[in-house]
């Protein structure tokens, strides 16, 4: 019996109507668009709008998409994982929310939370799922509503964020196509330096917290950005390494994206030309859990199966690795 591999086999994706210029932020912080282009990349981003629409609104359209493209019954999903960092609500998981609302009554769901790394982790878990032989459909979703935690009179953190979601099916394959190798890592020393302080257990809602401003996301920019560079690109050329791979072999890079910088710093030491790296930054922003997904929608019909894709990610916490993932159809 041939060896089962897990296979992406289609994706989907949603990003919110409004756009957010790097205009429009001149008007709310001290900021201008050359300063964010230069050190970003970033010319704009999208904005989730409307009363009581949350996270599982991105990951309910996004899913809804696959689901077309694909002509798949939602019936046949197995499971479903959201990968997110800004879940509906606390408690109940935004997963089984969704999984409802698209009508796949025969999954069982959860949520899972890695920061910026989140998608990567589920691809790890949605593929051991598929090896293991008891699941044929996996579902794996990655979304957040960012703009929900951004403090928008925060220039540091309000020009970087966006709100998105993309999706990706995982199936069993037979011909070698799908996930290869994985090397996933994290480290706790980054905990203080990209966080929201309030609304978890350890520092509960309050007048106070609400007072102080804690509900927001902080970032400590310069020492997330030099873990980012190295652990990045380290993880992409650890997996390069560890395939025998030459940057020949790499068709694609798929790498989160928090900030071009650290993009061209992970491809340069992969040794890839700008052609083989997937980029939408410019337009979306960093969307966490939604960057690699929607990088994959958006290049979709550029993949060719056999395809030999590197993704790579670094997120709060920290977390950051490298996957090292075959195409397995031609769009």
């Amino acid at each position: 019996m041939s060896k089962i591999t897990a296979a992406i086999t289609a994706v989907g994706s949603y990003v919110p109507d409004f756009v957010m210029t790097n205009k429009i932020l001149e008007t709310l912080v001290d900021t201008n668009d050359e300063w964010i282009t230069t050190r970003t990349g970033i010319k704009e981003r999208r904005i989730l709008k409307g009363e009581g629409l949350g996270t599982s609104y991105l990951a309910i359209k996004a899913a809804e998409q696959l689901l077309e493209k694909r002509k798949l019954d939602p019936k046949e999903i197995d499971l479903i994982i959201v990968a997110t960092a800004t879940p509906d609500m606390m408690v109940a998981a935004t997963a089984a929310y969704v999984g409802s609302e698209i009508g796949a009554t025969n999954a069982f769901a959860y949520d899972l939370q890695a920061a910026c790394s989140s998608f990567l982790y589920g691809m790890s878990t949605a593929a051991s799922y598929i090896e293991s032989g008891r699941y044929k459909k996996v579902l794996l979703i990655g979304a957040d509503k960012m703009s929900s935690i951004i403090d928008y009179t925060d220039r540091t953190t309000c020009i970087i964020f966006g709100d998105g979601a993309g999706a990706a099916l995982f199936e069993p394959n037979t011909e070698g196509l799908g996930l290869q190798d994985e090397y996933l890592r994290s480290d706790g020393v980054g905990r203080n330096f990209l966080k929201m302080d309030a609304g978890g257990s350890l520092l509960p809602a309050s007048e106070e917290t609400v007072k102080n401003r804690q509900h927001f996301i902080y970032q400590d920019g310069k020492s997330v950005f030099k873990f980012a560079v190295t652990n990045m690109a380290d993880s992409a050329a650890k997996i390069m390494e560890r395939n025998n791979l030459s940057h020949d072999d790499v068709d694609w890079l798929i790498p989160h994206q928090a900030n071009k910088r650290i993009i061209d710093a992970t491809s340069n030491r992969m040794g890839l030309e700008d052609s083989k790296v997937m980029m939408n930054i410019q337009r979306y922003g960093n969307t966490t859990s939604a960057t690699l997904p929607l990088l994959l929608s958006d290049y979709e019909t550029q993949l060719k199966k056999g395809d030999n894709l590197v993704f790579a990610a670094f997120g709060g916490g920290f977390t950051w690795g490298s996957i090292y993932l075959k195409w397995a159809y031609n769009s």
